[in-house]
Formats: structure tokens, sequence, C-alpha cells
């Protein structure tokens, strides 16, 4: 194991707080660790630009699509206890994703519905191969469709949710393709009617208060709303109103995909867990050989949709997953993983060098930017 240079982090830290000082992001929580011990944990700018405090190490963040390696461990947890299996069809678990229709379009606007050749398996949602997609992220006849029905909307159940998307066409044809979508949603109704508890309920019990999570959940406490971490009110680059979930608010809709609020501490406790192949303070939460099965590449030569997924990576099964030491825009060791969250919230793990690290920031329109600086800057901290 190598170790980190101390000007370098150094550097990581005073090129954070220049963009801070410029008005790019209003403030971070950012974290390295190395050989399981927290190297550095960094609170820098201001928490709220509205209110001005200062950025704090406790401050509770929208995380975004950082909940899907949740709701993927606590999937794979119900497998290991033989309650679900990846290659069910989502239909035994929610019926209404039987024989799905798959839109494809013909030219000048018309589309053809074609039945699916076969059901999505609860390993092609976890994979993002399950054919469905994102509204946000294109301008398909499927995608139009999402967007129509508000498919967004928080004041839906889980189970309503998924009642509401399986009547409209799949993007795709099930395990054809890997386009980046609200399986991790359905995933989290599937997780429901496999534990018989709420999505949010089972995370708790099972994950969350195991590890000692005591900030992560779908929405903020009244008496802990102090610590939310805001957004610039517009963006800085484009000038338009920047709009985020409002963790005040408790939603119906508890969305496996993207809807839980945490904190550094917390989430540093899960990359802890993997980091550890499967436990953490002597207590084994999942085995050691379905971190292994998370973190493989579980798409061979599947090609892939859109421009999310970076050169030289491929998905397992929550995480993207690095297949070699080039291609990839930044530095990084085959076998490393990663997600991300839209609102500007980032992690990776690298196996190899024993490291992982997490960034922390409220500012959607400059998370791309922010997260591959953040992970080079880390990398070149590495002796």
């Amino acid at each position: 194991m190598g170790t980190l240079n101390k000007v370098a982090l150094g550097r990581l830290r005073s090129t954070l707080q220049s963009h801070i000082d410029e008005g790019r992001i209003p403030g971070a929580v950012a974290v390295v660790a190395l050989g399981g011990h927290v190297e550095m944990f960094e609170a820098l700018g201001r928490r709220d630009p509205a209110a001005r405090p200062r950025m704090t190490g406790d401050a509770i963040f929208r995380i975004y699509s950082m909940t899907k390696p949740l709701v993927s461990l606590a999937t794979l947890m119900l497998a290991e206890e033989g309650r679900l299996q990846l290659g069910d069809p989502v239909s035994l678990y929610l019926p209404e994703f039987a024989n799905q229709k798959v839109a494809v379009e013909t030219g000048k606007g018309a589309v053809r519905l074609q039945p699916a050749e076969r059901d999505a398996t609860v390993h092609d949602l976890l994979r993002h191969t399950a054919g469905l997609t994102y509204e946000f992220l294109g301008n398909s006849a499927a995608q139009q469709r999402y967007t129509e029905v508000g498919i967004d909307r928080r004041s839906r159940t889980n189970a309503q949710f998924c009642k509401v998307l399986a009547a409209l066409p799949l993007a795709k044809q099930p395990g054809t393709c890997w386009e980046y979508s609200r399986a991790t949603d359905v995933l989290g109704a599937v997780v429901e009617v496999a534990s018989g508890r709420p999505l949010g309920a089972f995370l708790q019990e099972r994950i969350f208060a195991p590890l000692g999570m005591v900030d992560t959940a779908f929405a903020v406490p009244q008496a802990q709303w102090k610590r939310i971490a805001e957004p610039f009110a517009k963006d800085p680059d484009t000038g338009l109103a920047t709009n985020m979930l409002d963790p005040r608010k408790v939603p119906r809709f508890e969305s496996g995909g993207g809807g839980l609020m945490s904190t550094a501490a917390d989430y540093v406790r899960f990359l802890q867990l993997m980091r550890n192949m499967g436990t953490l303070d002597g207590q084994r939460i999942v085995s050691r050989k379905t971190v292994e099965w998370m973190t493989a590449d579980h798409l061979g030569a599947t090609p892939t949709h859109g421009d999310l997924m970076l050169p030289g990576y491929t998905f397992g099964l929550g995480f993207a997953v690095r297949k070699s030491v080039g291609l990839g825009p930044q530095p990084g060791s085959p076998g490393q993983y990663y997600w991300s969250g839209i609102g500007g919230t980032s992690f990776f793990v690298d196996p190899a060098e024993d490291l992982f690290a997490l960034l922390l920031t409220q500012a959607p329109g400059q998370r791309i930017y922010f997260r591959n600086l953040f992970r080079s800057l880390v990398y070149a901290a590495l002796d």
C-alpha cells in the first residue's frame, strides 16, 4: 500500500477552496481514506450561500443517485437470504411488468409498439439493462411518455409509481443494452415486496442502523433542518434557477434511485463496509463473495447507450467498474468502482490502492467537472 502526499492533499484542499472563492460551488465536504484510515476530512465554504453559515462536517446533502448502491446492497442481502434471485423476472414481484411493449420509432414521429422478447429480471434492474430509461436524458418516444405522466412525482407510493411506469413502453428490449434508468426505483419496490417492509424501513433496519448511519433517510427531521446543505439559488454558469429535492418534505415516493439524504460521516461508513468486503466493526452485513459480485463486470459485450458510461468502464450491480488502467479520463486501477449523484455528490473505491474518497457538494450544473477534478487530485496525492 502507498502513502498519501501531504503537499498534494493540501493542493486538493486549496484547489477546492479556490473554486469556492470564485463562486463556482457554495461549499463542499471532502474525504480521502487510505488503508481504511481517513486521512482527510475537510469542510469548506458555506453550507447555505443565502444564510452564509460555514460548511460543517455534519452537513446533510441530497445524495440523489448515490442512493442506488445502497438499494442494490439491500437487494443482494435479500438474495443471500433466499428471498429473491437475480434471475427472477421482475413480474414475479410486480405483476404489472409482465408482457411489456417496446417503443420502436419508425420515422416522422411514428412509433410502433413491439412485444418485449422477454421480461426484465432483477439482474436487469441492478445493471440497468431492463429496457427502462430516464426522462431527462433525451427526447425519445419512451422518454416523452415518462415526462407526460410526471413519472418523477413524489406524491405516489413506490407501488403506485411502478404501476404507472409499467404501463409505459420500454425504451429498449430487456437485456440488449445498458441504459441509465429508473430501474433502481423499481428495485426499491421489489425490495418492499420481497422483504414485506417499506423501503425506507428496510434500509434503516438492515443497513443504516447496523452501520451507524444516523442521518441517512428519505427526509430530514425538522430538528436537523439547520444542517441541510443548499445550492446557489441560480446556477453560476447558466443563471438559471437551481431546482433540487426539498429534504424537509416527507415523500410518499421513497426513490430507490435517488431519494436519500446523507452526510459524509454516514456515507463513509458504507464505503468502509465495502472496503472491508462486507464487515464493519466486527459485524458482517453481507458476504465477501457478494461484495466481489457487486463490483464485477456484469455487462460483458453488452453495448451501452449515452455518454454516462466513461471509456474504460463497465457496470456491476449498483456501481460503474473500471476495466483497465488506460482509456478512462482520470487515473485509476482495474477494479475501481464508483457512482455519483446529480446534485453534485460522488465517491470512488479503489481496492488495488486500498483507497476510497468522497466529495459532497450541492452544485448540479458543475457536478461532472468537480467529480473529475476531485478524482484526479486524489490520485495525484498517492506516493
